[in-house]
């Protein structure tokens, strides 16, 4: 079986099984890092000295560690499929492993609250501004704000059912996965926003349904253009420019902060576990190492008088010992 012909029927395969946006990125890094190298093997040549002069050959042009990952998991799923229908023995992929790279760690950067409130104060245009003030007080991705509608809200609460294409058609899809469906509280000025844009979509199209997209009115937004409004509220207040995800991250950033429980925010950002919500979010607090500091130096500990009692119970020992 050619390797090329597996993959052709592996995409049949993959495509019933994944979100269309996914299934077209897990085409493109396929066709690019993968089939070029093996496309005139046999899948039952292959070997995992093959594999490994395939990842020697990756690990040459310093690509980051996600997306090594991304073609590692890839190229697993592929095998997964070819020891599944094909009767090889084993995913020759897995029993190599990952990519193993030094780990780089990069600091997520992300705004506090005063941080926030100069950068929305950059926005004159109110659906952009209203945008990001919600990203910023709800957690949402980016994906599932744009594909909000006025009918997801039920009262004080916002539903999260779904999530918008970012690239193509921009079709409405499933959210990330099944935790990901979830109500979210709306503070004051979101609830304010959402009413806001409420009048002002009745003024530009004479109403305002409840089917329309809650960014964008007859139509949502896209990347690119929240991205270009982004960059000139920047400009116009000099703050450092930060992705629409790590407004996400100032979300669950700022929560922590304050007190409010890991596993509450976990459930609010949609995840699976709250290993995922501290692994991923929760950063160094310099006030919170102070205070771990000041407790430990509260106990007035003598290292000193430690020693002199333990010298003093020794030579005690010896003195009995003599008899």
């Amino acid at each position: 079986m050619g390797f090329e012909e597996a993959y052709e029927e592996f995409k049949i395969y993959a495509s019933k099984r994944h979100k269309k946006e996914s299934f077209e990125r897990l085409c493109r890094d396929f066709n690019c890092k993968i089939l070029p190298y093996f496309k005139n093997t046999n899948i039952y040549d292959l070997t995992e000295k093959d594999i490994l002069r395939w990842k020697d050959e990756l690990l040459s042009f310093n690509y980051s560690k996600k997306y090594l990952s991304k073609l590692y998991y890839v190229f697993s799923i592929f095998f997964d499929y070819c020891c599944l229908y094909y009767n090889i023995e084993k995913n020759i992929v897995r029993n190599i492993g990952n990519f193993k790279i030094p780990l780089n760690k990069k600091k997520s950067d992300f705004y506090t609250r005063e941080e926030f409130e100069l950068f929305i104060s950059g926005f004159d245009n109110i659906i952009y501004k209203s945008f990001f003030i919600l990203l910023f007080f709800t957690g949402c991705r980016p994906s599932e704000a744009m594909a909000l509608k006025f009918s997801d809200i039920k009262g004080n609460y916002l539903s999260i059912n779904k999530s918008i294409e970012r690239t193509g058609n921009r079709d409405l899809c499933t959210t990330k996965n099944i935790y990901s469906v979830r109500d979210v509280i709306l503070s004051n000025s979101v609830i304010k926003c959402i009413f806001d844009l409420k009048k002002y979509y009745t003024i530009k199209y004479g109403q305002c349904l409840e089917d329309y997209f809650i960014f964008g009115g007859v139509k949502p937004l896209s990347g690119t253009s929240i991205d270009r409004y982004k960059l000139k509220a920047c400009e116009k207040v000099n703050i450092r420019p930060i992705t629409q995800h790590q407004f996400r991250h100032s979300y669950a950033t700022y929560l922590i902060s304050s007190g409010i429980p890991i596993n509450t925010v976990s459930k609010l950002l949609g995840h699976s576990s709250v290993d995922t919500t501290a692994r991923i979010y929760v950063h160094q607090d310099l006030t919170q190492e102070k205070r771990v500091l000041d407790t430990l130096n509260s106990y007035n500990f003598s290292f000193q008088r430690l020693c002199r009692d333990f010298k003093r119970k020794l030579s005690i020992l010896k003195h009995f010992l003599m008899f």
